[in-house]
């Protein structure tokens, strides 16, 4: 795909470009620089697009590396279909260092390496200031949807009267019982339906949280809140946080973003997993893959390689280190050459993949029938949208309470090992038994059919008349009133 048909400066837009009248409504999406963030506000500009009959412009702002990691990796639709009404603005911002990933290790296996895009995000904030004072010139209204780590960026769009500004929340409702704990867990109606979640724990490094801290006090700014999750699988969650923040703040499900027909948009034409996935058996198929933020050990890496051909069943493997910072920055790249002639033996059984995959693609693949996965909520949502039961692995971050809503409360899927074991190695016979047990067990199949009811109501929820469908069309109408 050619960056160079979306890419603009922010400067080479005058308003007439943008706005067709002054009464007009314009987005500005914000998103914090890294893939899942990136990835989720390029996928609700295309929803929202698609909801207004194209007649909101979307302002997509960043830096020019970010804004090219976004396009470059966009799935499952093609976005030449909105080129005219979507304004890349890639934002000059001093040089941001870009250290190689370094193995998740530690007493937390949060990417520190990743702590330097927080520097680069910092200085958008002038660059997004001057962009929001001149549409608010001509537009009748300017709504700022941003990333919840980008509230010092957007801060200043409050002194504006025309201009509002939207929280984004890029995981679901349920790790945000935090919020219940950190009131103090004041008594609610009935307690009994609060699950127990593991604590923050290891999820975060220091600097990481402070930064969260530090974001969270311009939260105030905003007019409301937006998470990438359906009332379909969360309504209950989303209930209880309505009840807690009471009616100061608005709050809306408008997920899925991710389309959920899915199109291939590499104009090359079909990735070769796709090829190779033709050839298996329905639901034969186990997708491992630990998204863009985890790094294991050689020893680690070993021991999946072991535990995948122990189980004997067929898989599509991403091997991969997590992403830079600056992703195209090829310097230092791990390259993993697994020992002992493991592709040879497992040719024709399993597939291994070293570059980026076609993530939603793999998961609409009929011959896919489990997902290994690190359980941050880009992947799982997309996995219960296409009716793929998980084999939860959490790293850091969200990911241990996005766990437990997937295999305790909504059970379609299994643990591979404990988060209080986190620090331990995963052995090949621990990771060969939870494949085993979520491709060709009882259980496994239970779980499938439960994704499959999950999928059948995430999608009904997007039709005419349901339930993320009309919270969307609410959406739409508040930011046009």
């Amino acid at each position: 795909m050619a960056l160079s048909n979306y890419q603009t400066d922010s400067k080479s837009h005058s308003s007439s470009n943008t706005i067709d009248q002054p009464s007009q409504v314009v987005v500005v999406m914000v998103p914090y620089p890294a893939q899942s963030h990136l990835n989720q506000l390029l996928h609700l500009s295309r929803l929202i697009l698609s909801h207004s009959n194209n007649n909101i412009p979307i302002h997509y702002v960043g830096t020019a590396t970010h804004n090219r990691q976004a396009t470059l990796r966009v799935q499952g639709w093609d976005l030449n279909s909105i080129s005219s009404t979507i304004y890349f603005h890639d934002f000059k911002v001093p040089h941001f260092a870009s250290p190689p990933p370094k193995p998740n290790t530690g007493e937390t296996k949060f990417p520190d390496h990743a702590v330097p895009c927080i520097e680069a995000s910092s200085h958008l904030r002038e660059p997004l200031a001057e962009l929001v004072i001149s549409l608010s010139s001509v537009a009748k209204r300017v709504i700022v949807i941003h990333d919840f780590l980008m509230g010092s960026v957007v801060q200043d769009g409050k002194k504006i009267p025309n201009v509002e500004s939207y929280t984004f929340l890029s995981n679901c409702s349920f790790p945000f019982f935090t919020f219940w704990e950190n009131m103090g867990k004041p008594p609610l109606e009935n307690n009994s339906n609060i699950p127990e979640v593991p604590s923050l724990e290891g999820c975060f490094n220091t600097q990481f949280l402070d930064f969260i801290t530090e974001q969270s006090e311009f939260i105030e700014f905003s007019e409301g809140y937006i998470y990438n999750t359906a009332r379909a699988i969360e309504g209950p969650y989303m209930e209880f946080m309505e009840s807690l923040i009471g009616s100061k703040k608005k709050q809306w499900a408008l997920g899925p973003f991710h389309p959920l027909t899915i199109k291939n948009s590499n104009s090359k034409g079909r990735h070769f997993t796709m090829e190779w996935l033709d050839r298996q058996e329905p639901k034969s198929v186990i997708y491992v893959s630990f998204g863009s933020t985890t790094t294991f050990t050689e020893e680690q890496i070993e021991e999946i390689a072991k535990g995948l051909e122990q189980s004997k069943q067929k898989f599509i493997w991403v091997l991969r280190d997590a992403d830079k910072c600056d992703i195209f920055d090829e310097t230092e790249v791990r390259k993993h050459d697994l020992e002992n002639g493991f592709e040879k033996r497992t040719e024709g059984v399993g597939l291994v993949v070293r570059d980026w995959a076609p993530q939603l693609e793999i998961l609409d693949h009929p011959s896919t029938g489990g997902f290994m996965s690190h359980c941050g909520w880009n992947s799982l949502f997309e996995s219960m949208s296409m009716g793929v039961p998980i084999a939860a692995w959490p790293i850091h971050s969200d990911q241990p309470r996005n766990t437990v809503l997937i295999t305790e409360e909504l059970k379609v899927g299994l643990a591979v090992r404990d988060w209080a074991k986190r620090d331990d190695l995963v052995t090949a016979s621990v990771i060969a038994n939870a494949v085993r047990r979520l491709m060709e067990t009882k259980e496994g199949d239970e779980m499938r059919e439960k994704a499959m009811s999950l999928k059948e109501a995430i999608h009904r929820s997007m039709d005419e008349g349901g339930v993320s469908h009309e919270e969307m069309k609410s959406f739409i109408a508040h930011i046009t009133r």
